[in-house]
């Protein structure tokens, strides 16, 4: 992807660094499949793993790759993923506070209900998932990329989203109050009733998304819109 600086040079925008991630991963098995407080869980690969309804401390994922792994319902705090791979996991009411993702890259998951606030992303893709009612409040994201995803009513209040890249995402009644989202773009995005519009200042839209913000910046500077 590229886009135009304004001296009308053309500038490369940067994808997410992708997980570094061994030759060859252990299948996870006994221990590992125990996501306790203090845990590092180095190298491994979870398939169909049920790690659901987990309350953890200070757990780290380093360079695994999960494959059809649920946490739904799981509670974590200040722990994290790092180089790490979710292929069609289960994050459902996934509760993290004060937890990063690095170099990861999350694909066809359900993200419904999962909460992450006051989390760090950084060099993330989060690409052809299901995000309903996702919570991401007071989170920084640092080049971050959501793709192809369902976000209704995603929360991304008081949120640093500087540069963060939204493509062909359903926003519609997502809340971006307070948001830092300068340098953030919207391509090919349903942006329908969001809330916080004046957040957006700074922002880059398509001519085409930006029909759906009209009646959310009308409302927000008091206009009546009529037929």
């Amino acid at each position: 992807m590229s886009s135009r600086m304004p001296d009308g040079r053309s500038s490369r925008v940067r994808e997410p660094l992708r997980p570094k991630l061994g030759a060859s991963l252990t299948s996870a098995e006994g221990s590992a499949l125990d996501m306790v407080d203090d845990g590092l869980y180095r190298a491994l690969e979870y398939k169909g793993a049920d790690l659901s309804f987990r309350d953890a401390g200070a757990v780290e994922f380093e360079g695994c790759r999960f494959v059809e792994t649920t946490f739904s319902g799981t509670r974590m705090r200040r722990g994290g993923f790092s180089d790490v791979e979710l292929q069609r996991c289960d994050l459902s009411n996934m509760a993290a506070t004060s937890s990063t993702m690095l170099r990861t890259r999350v694909s066809a998951g359900r993200l419904t209900g999962m909460t992450w606030p006051e989390c760090a992303f950084r060099d993330v893709l989060v690409e052809d998932c299901r995000a309903d009612l996702a919570a991401f409040r007071f989170s920084t994201f640092k080049n971050t990329v959501f793709r192809d995803c369902t976000m209704l009513e995603a929360n991304f209040q008081n949120a640093d989203l500087t540069g963060t890249r939204f493509e062909r995402c359903d926003l519609s009644g997502a809340q971006f109050s307070g948001a830092r989202m300068a340098g953030a773009r919207f391509a090919d995005c349903v942006l329908l009733g969001i809330g916080g519009v004046t957040s957006l200042a700074g922002v880059t839209v398509r001519s085409r998304d930006a029909q759906g913000l009209l009646h959310s910046l009308a409302g927000a500077l008091g206009i009546t819109i009529e037929d």
